[in-house]
């Protein structure tokens, strides 16, 4: 039994129940603890499953569950992450103007245009703080207070910015047919407001996301250009976007 064939089995198993321990895992599939907790490291690492004391649990998938802390989701899949936004970061040219939404796929984003020659408009707390200590790009911060859950820095009073971006990059914390979802209400007026100011909306998310259904609408799927994602999409899943006349970028996790 390969890798691949292993990781199916577990994620399956934990369709049915909450948690499996390294001791259940290692009598089912009959390999070494030693493997069993290094395919727990790489379904952590690939947002399949979560990594806990004793063995390995199920995300929340298909559910209506909670967002997770800024600081917690940041750990989550972080090598699909980063090859999204590579992905995405080769779209840009030199001089564009860009809106980076709070988030962290967004933020592995704004990472790599750190020290590109863009203009770069966000309202993600934790981004702005990293491209003004380490960016070189022009940099305009959202005005207002800091909601340090989800992150984001926000006027509910003031509308729209006065600026104009070519493409607004979003993540989201699930997506189904109706479009973007969220759990937390604040999000889904930043992002309609935000989308306003750009040609295109430019959508990085990571596969399990389609499996993930909060209660908020906050962008239908006809108001989205791109969506930048890994290389464990379903052909459900892409069928979907390609209905709603949606161009797929596929990162290849792992790849180059």
């Amino acid at each position: 039994m390969n890798d691949a064939e292993r990781h199916k089995m577990i994620t399956e198993l934990l369709r049915e129940t909450p948690f499996a321990s390294v001791r259940d895992l290692q009598d089912r599939l009959g390999v070494s603890p030693a493997t069993i907790r290094r395919d727990i490291d790489k379904l952590h690492d690939l947002g399949k499953a979560k990594k806990v004391y004793g063995g390995v649990s199920a995300f929340e998938l298909g559910g209506r569950s909670p967002a997770r802390p800024y600081d917690e989701n940041r750990d989550i899949a972080v090598e699909a992450k980063r090859a999204i936004a590579s992905r995405a970061a080769s779209l840009l040219r030199d001089g564009d103007s860009i809106i980076v939404h709070a988030g962290s796929t967004c933020f592995q984003l704004g990472v790599l245009l750190a020290k590109r020659n863009l203009r770069i408009f966000t309202n993600s707390m934790p981004l702005a703080a990293y491209l003004g200590e380490h960016g070189s790009c022009h940099l305009t911060v959202a005005g207002g207070e800091l909601y340090r859950e989800p992150g984001i820095i926000h006027d509910p009073s003031a509308g729209a910015p006065d600026y104009f971006a070519s493409r607004f990059f979003v993540g989201t914390q699930g997506i189904g047919s109706a479009g973007l979802l969220e759990s937390h209400p604040l999000l889904v007026k930043a992002v309609g407001e935000l989308s306003s100011c750009a040609d295109e909306v430019v959508l990085l998310a990571d596969s399990r996301k389609f499996s993930i259904r909060p209660r908020n609408l906050v962008l239908p799927l006809s108001r989205v250009g791109t969506v930048v994602t890994d290389d464990g999409l379903s052909d459900a899943d892409a069928k979907m976007l390609e209905s709603a006349g949606i161009s797929i970028l596929i990162a290849i996790v792992g790849g180059p």
